[in-house]
């Protein structure tokens, strides 16, 4: 054998891993992410309690009349209204779920499953939009159905997407002719 194979052949291979550091520093960053989760936990807690005094949300009535439209897609959070980031989250209403929006001469059935339903009575709508964000979730310009409706002293938007988003423009004009409507027929009262 050349000496040089000898050599190669007596060296020792180094510790590749040192488990005590590895184990540690896994440990560390699993508590940190936990510390994390917590902490935005008690941050959605903690709103909620400052949201504390939203009326409860208004359920849907027996007989909420023939349906003028329906949709069927996500519901992506509601916002103080004109603030597209300052979620709401009393009530369920920070919940993103899947969503059946059925529009009556009543208002605005919103069906969550596996979240808190909701109703929007006619009076209570202030105007339907397109837009491209709220509430953490940005889309493409005209991407998102945005409802402004009033809730106790507060403005609310909340937002929508149709798993057709064809379909956006027709709600739009659909609830914007409702407000129109009922405003002419309390004028004249």
């Amino acid at each position: 054998m050349t000496p040089v194979l000898l050599l190669a052949a007596e060296k020792e291979s180094a510790q590749v891993t040192d488990w005590a550091a590895r184990i540690g520093w896994v440990v560390g960053l699993a508590l940190f992410v936990a510390l994390v989760y917590w902490l935005m936990r008690e941050g959605w807690k903690w709103r909620g309690t400052l949201q504390g005094d939203l009326p409860e949300l208004p359920v849907t009535p027996d007989d909420p009349g023939a349906a003028t439209l329906t949709l069927s897609g996500r519901y992506h959070g509601s916002t103080t209204a004109g603030q597209w980031l300052d979620r709401i989250v009393a009530h369920g209403l920070g919940t993103r779920s899947r969503a059946e929006l059925t529009l009556t001469d009543a208002g605005l059935d919103v069906v969550r499953p596996g979240a808190s339903d909701f109703f929007v009575p006619a009076a209570a709508l202030r105007e339907a939009r397109l837009d491209k964000g709220i509430a953490g979730k940005v889309l493409t310009e005209g991407g998102l159905l945005v409802v402004t409706w009033s809730h106790g002293d507060r403005l609310i938007d909340s937002g929508f997407r149709s798993d057709h988003a064809a379909e956006h423009n027709e709600w739009v004009e659909a609830i914007n002719s409702m407000i129109e409507k009922n405003t002419r027929e309390g004028a004249e009262r």
